[in-house]
């Protein structure tokens, strides 16, 4: 099991790149605008990895609305809470809509040998200032009514799910990006109604990956979701069920600070539960942690390849180019 998902610098990998990933506790790389000027750019630039680290999971966060890294010579994929309005509020509509909308993003994204997106948002529309109409609903149910439609669309492209943020961080209105979010809530709320669409979407086994909040719910535990083993070890794998990955969400946010500098909170995000650990925005921080940072021999048996590509799907749905332009002119009806 590889530890650490770092990110690049630019639209090519430099060379102190390319030794950073040959590092055995690397196990991903997370792609951003930054890396992207074309289509053809960004392939290169996946190829140049691949042929040092084949083994490699790529991803990127690509969920639609203004969350969506790469958007000349894509589709643009609408925000997941604009497709239950623009249908109108007709829920069968939305749910084909979504299932359409999560194989566009899909199989535009392995056509170019990126295996992940880290979708789709499972939080509610509530007050959070960062999560807004990055989700489905303000309504769990129709959350977990449209996700469960939109994973099948990414599914039938060959592309894993990545659930986020757990518990749920629609209810808390501070950006963890920026600030340290507190949500004082009692248990029972959050279990009654955030966490809903997580735990219906594991019962039903509709997702291999799962990341944490960088949120405190100060009413169940001191630590924010993403260093508690109360919320990872005890509720999320023991309780839920959920055997797949826990990526922790970056530890160069905000909201993680409350763990201390990157070695706390890398063994923090370890010993609670985390698979892999996310470092973004910082190649000190990395390089930190690859040179001086004492990884465990062992935290977790969950493999990361669970998220990489299914190449038969993969294969399959890049031949559907009908299914695909019809998706495409589907994304002309939302105003982005």
């Amino acid at each position: 099991m590889s530890y650490l998902m770092m990110d690049l610098l630019s639209t090519q990998i430099s060379e102190k790149e390319r030794a950073q990933i040959q590092h055995p506790m690397v196990g991903g790389i997370i792609l951003f605008s930054r890396n992207y000027q074309n289509r053809s750019q960004l392939c290169e630039l996946i190829a140049s990895v691949r042929a040092v680290r084949p083994d490699l999971l790529i991803a990127v966060d690509h969920e639609g609305g203004r969350v969506q890294r790469f958007v000349e010579g894509f589709s643009k994929i609408p925000a997941m809470g604009d497709i239950l309005l623009q249908a109108e509020q007709d829920l069968a509509k939305a749910q084909v809509w979504a299932k359409e909308l999560g194989f566009l993003m899909a199989v535009e994204l392995l056509s170019c040998d990126i295996d992940l997106s880290f979708a789709p948002v499972l939080d509610l529309n509530g007050i959070s200032q960062v999560i807004g109409k990055r989700a489905f609903s303000d309504n769990p149910d129709e959350v977990v009514t449209l996700a469960t439609a939109f994973i099948a669309g990414m599914n039938d492209a060959g592309m894993a799910a990545v659930g986020k943020h757990f518990p749920g961080h629609g209810s808390v209105a501070a950006d963890s990006h920026i600030a340290k979010p507190v949500d004082r809530r009692s248990e029972e709320a959050i279990r009654g109604l955030d966490m809903v669409p997580f735990h219906l979407l594991i019962s039903d086994k509709l997702l291999q990956g799962v990341m944490p909040a960088h949120v405190v719910y100060s009413e169940v535990d001191p630590n924010s979701a993403g260093f508690s083993p109360y919320w990872l070890k005890k509720v999320l794998r023991s309780e839920l069920g959920f055997d797949g990955v826990i990526f922790s969400d970056d530890l160069g946010m905000k909201g993680a600070s409350v763990a201390g500098g990157y070695q706390e909170k890398a063994k923090a995000a370890l010993e609670a539960g985390c698979d892999m650990i996310l470092v973004c925005n910082d190649n000190v921080g990395v390089t930190e942690l690859l040179n001086e940072f004492e990884w465990p021999e062992q935290v977790s048996s969950t493999p990361a390849s669970l998220l990489r590509a299914n190449a038969k799907q993969v294969a399959i749905a890049l031949e559907d180019e009908q299914r695909w332009l019809a998706a495409k002119s589907l994304t002309e009806q939302f105003l982005i």
